[in-house]
């Protein structure tokens, strides 16, 4: 029975890291970064700075062509 319950949980877990991927993936590609900037998401310190340097800084999409 508590194999059951662990099993739920880590499924649980998946689930969820896999739906910020997805959603964050999306958000960063249409935003015109790379999605390499997700593996910043997993470092518990770095992952505040990056959203936060990420909310403030210019978006290479809102640039005019030929400027980035």
């Amino acid at each position: 029975m508590y194999s059951f319950f662990v099993g739920i949980i880590i499924l649980l877990a998946v689930l969820t890291i896999w739906a910020f991927v997805v959603v964050f993936g999306r958000v960063v590609s249409r935003a015109g970064y790379s999605r390499w900037w997700l593996v910043l998401m997993v470092l518990p310190v770095v992952n505040v700075i990056m959203l936060w340097v990420f909310a403030f800084a210019d978006w290479p999409v809102g640039k005019p062509r030929g400027q980035g």
